[in-house]
């Protein structure tokens, strides 16, 4: 039988690489975190002649993005992962963040990197991060859907 209850509790995303390794959903924004490949998949072409074809594009790469509350202490992790990764090429692009969740999703972004410091914004009502990841591999097992 399907589940039929959602809920970003369940959900679990964690980020090892470089200097840490640790949950990223601690102090989540109400946004949460998103998860979309880089590149198409296919590529169609149609001729003169008006047939077509299909090209599979071997592309895996994707990318996520990561909110969280400006108070969330996952910020000051990051902050210092960045800061370690940017000083060595060596460091750079080796991250692996994981998401899974209780419906049965499992994702994996791997070789990612930081694309930069997210834009820091001071205001009334206090903001969210946006720490945004681009990774060479992009792995989705998506679960059933909810019933």
């Amino acid at each position: 039988m399907a589940q039929t209850t959602y809920s970003f509790l369940d959900t679990h995303c964690a980020i090892a690489g470089p200097g840490g390794a640790f949950s990223l959903t601690g102090g989540a924004a109400k946004e949460g975190i998103t998860v979309e490949p880089s590149a198409e998949k296919n590529k169609l072409t149609i001729g003169a002649d008006g047939s077509g074809m299909h090209s599979l594009r071997a592309d895996k790469s994707g990318k996520a993005i990561v909110r969280l509350l400006k108070n969330s202490p996952v910020n000051a992790l990051l902050s210092a992962m960045y800061n370690f990764q940017q000083l060595s090429s060596a460091n750079w692009g080796q991250n692996t963040i994981s998401i899974v969740s209780s419906i049965g999703d499992a994702i994996t972004l791997r070789n990612a990197a930081f694309v930069k410091q997210p834009t820091v914004v001071y205001d009334e009502e206090g903001p969210m991060q946006e720490w945004e990841f681009e990774a060479i591999y992009l792995d989705e097992l998506l679960a059933a859907s909810i019933a």
